[in-house]
């Protein structure tokens, strides 16, 4: 079925992204191509309403035979695209009322720089690890990824290392540096998660890269890996480093929890927690929540008692640990943010009243996304 040919192309509307400075493109029946700029979606208004056939013809453009014979037999697909000169492109397509629905997100091909992101200085310290486990958290569309690359590239620029990545999809490319990179793609270098997670340790890695801890089988590898000499990083969708805790601890059965924390408690190294909140000039900012491992978090980890975690981070500050209301406020006093913005992306709202109502502080990092 080669479906009915759209006004413009899919490089053309990838173009029309780069054009605008747009982080997603949406394309849906029933209504024109739409981008996100600045966290808000915005028509294009000068093209036409797309039909249900208009996205098959557009689909086909950008996946190949097998990626297409995948998705009409799950419904669903993860993939990515790539124009020379361009970008490369995270698309996802599933299934909707009987029609296609895909969203694209723009991944530059250069890397960012860490010192660009505006992370906390001492969250590059955690790429000088010999072993252990590192977490980038935060809702979708937070630069969790992007996080991820740049600490990868960090040590690919200054270690020479094996470093092994497992993603769904490949997202931005690392060229061999001082250290060996090989990604795997899920659906087209492996089957599943779990299959590559156990054949990777077989591969020499002294870095491995888990593109999100999705369920109990790679959370199981990534805790044994990290405790077995290797330097695992990842995702999880967690909104705090609290709640991630909790969260991989959820995961496991009532039996085998206090196993999991002890797993937890020996292994883990930092838990990066960031949001992008949009700024009042324009652009966006990342909230930085860093938690440290600290013998003191290390015995709260043990001995379940994540609400302490809170208090653990603020007397953490030496360390550049900081909580996601301190990160947020410390945004505000400096003028890039809004207090509504604070208030809307807040944990604690009482909180974050509080410290605004104190002394002002200032702030490690401020750079736009």
């Amino acid at each position: 079925m080669l479906g009915l040919k759209y006004e413009v192309s899919m490089v053309d509307l990838f173009g029309l992204m780069t054009e605008y400075g747009a982080s997603d493109l949406h394309l849906v029946a029933g209504t024109k191509p739409c981008i996100r700029i600045n966290s808000d979606i915005e028509r294009i208004n000068e093209l036409s309403e797309l039909k249900p056939e208009h996205l098959i013809y557009l689909l086909l453009e950008v996946v190949s035979e097998e990626e297409y014979r995948r998705f009409e037999e799950n419904w669903e697909l993860d993939f990515s695209y790539a124009i020379p000169g361009l970008a490369r492109f995270r698309g996802n397509i599933m299934k909707q009322r009987g029609s296609i629905a895909m969203v694209f997100r723009a991944i530059p091909f250069t890397i960012p720089s860490f010192d660009d992101l505006g992370m906390i200085p001492q969250i590059k310290d955690l790429c000088y690890l010999n072993r252990g486990l590192v977490l980038v958290t935060g809702p979708t569309g937070s630069g969790k990824s992007t996080t991820l690359a740049a600490l990868i590239d960090i040590i690919n620029t200054e270690r020479k290392a094996n470093i092994v990545t497992v993603e769904d999809p490949i997202e931005f490319l690392h060229k061999h540096k001082m250290s060996t990179v090989r990604q795997r793609e899920l659906g087209m270098d492996t089957h599943t998660f779990g299959d590559a997670l156990r054949h990777v340790l077989r591969h020499d890695p002294d870095v491995i890269l888990i593109g999100e801890m999705r369920d109990l089988d790679s959370i199981s590898i990534a805790l044994t890996a990290a405790e077995t000499g290797h330097l695992v990083f990842s995702t999880l969708h967690t909104q705090t480093a609290p709640l991630t805790i909790s969260r991989i601890v959820d995961v496991f059965s009532a039996d085998k929890r206090d196993q999991i924390r002890q797993q937890l408690a020996n292994g883990l190294r930092g838990v990066v927690a960031q949001q992008l909140i949009r700024k009042k000039t324009g652009g966006r900012c990342a909230a930085i929540e860093f938690m440290v491992n600290t013998p003191a978090i290390k015995s709260l980890i043990r001995e379940g008692k994540e609400h302490q975690l809170y208090n653990a981070i603020q007397t953490g500050s030496s360390l550049g640990m900081q909580t996601m209301d301190t990160a947020l406020v410390k945004l505000y006093n400096q003028g890039h943010i809004t207090r509504e913005s604070v208030i809307e992306h807040c944990i604690d709202k009482a909180e974050v009243e509080r410290i605004m109502n104190s002394s002002s502080f200032g702030f490690s990092g401020n750079k736009s996304w």
